[in-house]
């Protein structure tokens, strides 16, 4: 009989029978299924949050081999990715229940081949004009998008006392992609690992040799891979098929929009640190070999979201994230103090250890919010929808919920846009970073406000 019923449970790769919430569906067959599915959609995000960032570290090489921009133009190409990636993320918030989350997969990590190929090719030709390499940029923002589509299909597979780790899991573990990217493209740009097939290396005004065409050309067998592995080894799940129109409710929901709010001040803060961090340390202490340290911050941040979910399970997201933000007010302060100032070359131990606390605590804070819209939502959607019998309650808030985590995703993107783009005007205008940092803390401070009154606070509106 059991056998019978795994039988009919799954039609080719689409999944007709997915209760995650039923302890005894979960522990026979949900956990090994749902586990699968997380561990393919991991290294897919990985590849996509590196071919997203590539530009971090791609710009501040771009002078060496003979492309002279100012540094306007060069966070220009840092921030524009950041640009594309949030607005593809709109779109893609709503793309797994349309199309099934194994076959958007494999078509969104497809695309990044685009970009990594056409980076490879444009660095090699000194001709190469800076509107090629802005198209390149946005081009890039295929990797952003990815994650509103990746978080939202791995929604679907965990019940929801372990929704939040999951999660936590799938973006910690694909946030590194930054920093595997940033640590790897220094390494695999000086030396022509490709042979003869990746081209001949670029000359360094200052004298040696540089293959900058790897920084692109080094994901491209790793994507074929994974998109591979992705419409093979994961599943659609067929309770998941929604509308647009369907999903379109979030847009009512107030909950919706203040949660974007906090989460982008936390994943809109970790993505952007990290697509302007390199070149931060580059203008503010050039005497520092940026690239030699830049992956380090991405990689504390990701890792730290990776490893925290599971303490806004135990303790609950509203209140871990309302001390994460009262700790990203330090952590911003404590950079301002070690900054080069008038007079003073300031202190870059200072400086990173500083943004270290601050990448650690943005992972956190990733965790945190997302753990806390499941549990807005099953207890909103009642209120809402009184109407509703327990199946069809629970079922309007996976999906919503699953919505909400994609959109929220989008939203806080364009932190990568943003940061960059604050650190290049403020510079430009004063001489230094200093007022967009002070920008930073004043949000982060309507941010602690926010988490306490509707979801920390004793009384508050929607506990979580």
């Amino acid at each position: 009989m059991a056998t019978s019923s795994q039988a009919v449970a799954q039609q080719g790769h689409t999944l007709v029978d997915w209760r995650p919430e039923d302890p005894e569906f979960w522990s026979s067959r949900g956990r090994a299924i749902a586990a699968r599915n997380l561990w393919i959609s991991i290294p897919n995000l990985l590849l996509a949050f590196s071919v997203w960032m590539v530009w971090s570290v791609v710009v501040a090489k771009l002078p060496a081999i003979g492309f002279n921009y100012s540094t306007g133009q060069l966070f220009w190409l840092a921030a524009l990715p950041g640009l594309s990636g949030a607005t593809l993320r709109i779109f893609y918030s709503f793309m797994i229940p349309i199309f099934g989350g194994r076959k958007w997969t494999a078509f969104s990590t497809a695309t990044l081949l685009l970009p990594a190929l056409g980076i490879g090719f444009a660095v090699q030709n000194p001709d190469t004009p800076y509107t090629v390499f802005l198209l390149l940029a946005l081009l890039c923002g295929f990797g952003g998008g990815n994650f509103a589509s990746s978080m939202a299909n791995i929604a679907y597979f965990y019940p929801k006392k372990t929704k939040g780790n999951a999660l936590a899991l799938n973006a910690g573990l694909g946030n590194a992609g930054v920093s595997v990217m940033q640590f790897v493209v220094p390494i695999v740009i000086t030396s022509g690992v490709f042979g003869a097939l990746g081209g001949a290396p670029q000359q360094l005004t200052a004298g040696g040799e540089l293959f900058l065409q790897n920084a692109g050309f080094v994901w491209v067998p790793f994507i074929v891979l994974s998109a591979i592995a992705a419409w093979f080894g994961m599943n659609d799940i067929a309770s998941a098929s929604a509308s647009f129109k369907q999903q379109s409710v979030i847009f009512s929901r107030f909950h919706n929009w203040v949660m974007c709010v906090l989460y982008t001040g936390t994943f809109g803060s970790f993505i952007g640190y990290s697509a302007g961090f390199p070149l931060l340390m580059k203008t503010q202490f050039p005497e520092v070999d940026a690239l030699q340290y830049a992956f380090l911050g991405p990689l504390v941040g990701a890792l730290s979201r990776a490893g925290t979910g599971w303490i806004s399970d135990k303790f609950g997201g509203g209140r871990v994230t309302f001390w994460t933000f009262v700790g990203m007010i330090v952590a911003v302060w404590g950079v301002l103090q070690f900054l080069p100032s008038a007079g003073d070359a300031g202190n870059f131990w200072g400086f990173f250890a500083c943004f270290m606390a601050l990448f650690f605590l943005t992972g956190v804070g990733n965790a945190s919010t997302f753990q806390m819209i499941p549990s807005i939502m099953r207890q909103e959607v009642p209120r809402l929808n009184p109407h509703l019998d327990a199946a069809a309650t629970l079922k309007q808030s996976e999906l919503e919920s699953s919505a909400i985590i994609a959109f929220t995703s989008a939203i806080a993107a364009y932190g990568a846009f943003f940061i960059p783009k604050f650190y290049g005007t403020s510079i430009s205008l004063t001489g230094a970073p200093n007022a967009a940092l002070w920008g930073f803390m004043i949000f982060y401070a309507l941010c602690v406000v926010v988490t306490w009154f509707f979801y920390s606070r004793k009384g508050a509106p929607v506990p979580c």
